[in-house]
């Protein structure tokens, strides 16, 4: 079943209704987002499942699983058009309105978010910046003042502020994320290298880079282990390392 896109202006555009996705879905969403823009952007504007499976790191059969859950099938011999495509993954995310997002911790991390220009091109405003530290109190970063923590429950309330994200030291976080629960907000991206306490209702995401790097050590150690085995791991032999189902960039030795 399927329903108008809201709020778009010209020709009304098909999109389903909202479906209960799987997490892995929705986490691979975004990743067949990029790749479209990548193409659109490119010039094309139909794609086969197996292009944009390569595009997005995944494979064909996943990618046209997953777009069934919105109603996309794509035509045969022809593949999904991608402006439409665009336009439904957008819709069933949530980024065909313009979220306003606080940002805690205006350190060296949220320095550098704070003035990355790619969130408004995503459906994402940074929109206001918080620290407790006096020193950072003030400071403009890409046409933001950097206001005091003790503000965030009335800047929540004025600029409609459903997404925080913390980049505070760890020790400061659980504080920081109770203020913006209590503020009302309900979305909460953590980079603080710590796990997060929050009420029912309130979705955190953690990225936390420390880990990603250990996991690539991981990786390395093993590769590494291979080589000293008989007919092990070569490096110079690619046919030996095989990418794993899901495209998150890690790899397993295999037999050739």
């Amino acid at each position: 079943m399927s329903q108008q896109r809201p709020g778009s202006s010209g020709p009304a555009v098909p999109v389903p209704a909202l479906p209960d996705l799987p997490e892995a879905t929705v986490a691979r969403l975004p990743e067949y987002l990029r790749a479209l823009h990548s193409l659109a952007e490119a010039g094309d504007e139909t794609v086969s499942s197996e292009g944009l499976a390569a595009a997005a790191g995944v494979n064909s059969a996943k990618l046209r699983k997953d777009l069934s859950h919105l109603g996309s099938y794509g035509t045969r011999g022809v593949g999904y058009d991608v402006a439409l495509l665009i336009k439904q993954i957008e819709y069933v995310l949530g980024l065909t309105r313009g979220w306003a997002v606080a940002l805690v911790g205006i350190g060296n991390l949220g320095h550098a978010l704070a003035g990355y220009a790619g969130f408004a091109s995503r459906g994402f405003r940074i929109a206001a910046l918080f620290d407790a530290d006096p020193a950072r109190v003030g400071e403009e970063i890409n046409g933001l003042v950097v206001r005091h923590i003790d503000e965030l429950p009335r800047v929540v309330a004025e600029e409609g502020i459903a997404i925080g994200i913390i980049t505070t030291p760890a020790s400061a976080a659980q504080s920081v994320a109770d203020q913006l629960v209590a503020a009302g907000v309900t979305s909460i991206l953590n980079f603080a290298p710590c796990v997060l306490s929050v009420p029912e209702g309130v979705d955190v995401r953690k990225v936390d880079l420390a880990i990603e790097l250990q996991i690539l050590a991981f990786h390395e150690h093993r590769k590494a282990s291979l080589t000293a085995l008989p007919g092990g791991y070569d490096g110079s032999n690619r046919k030996s390392v095989r990418r794993r189902a899901g495209g998150t960039g890690s790899v397993e030795a295999v037999g050739s």
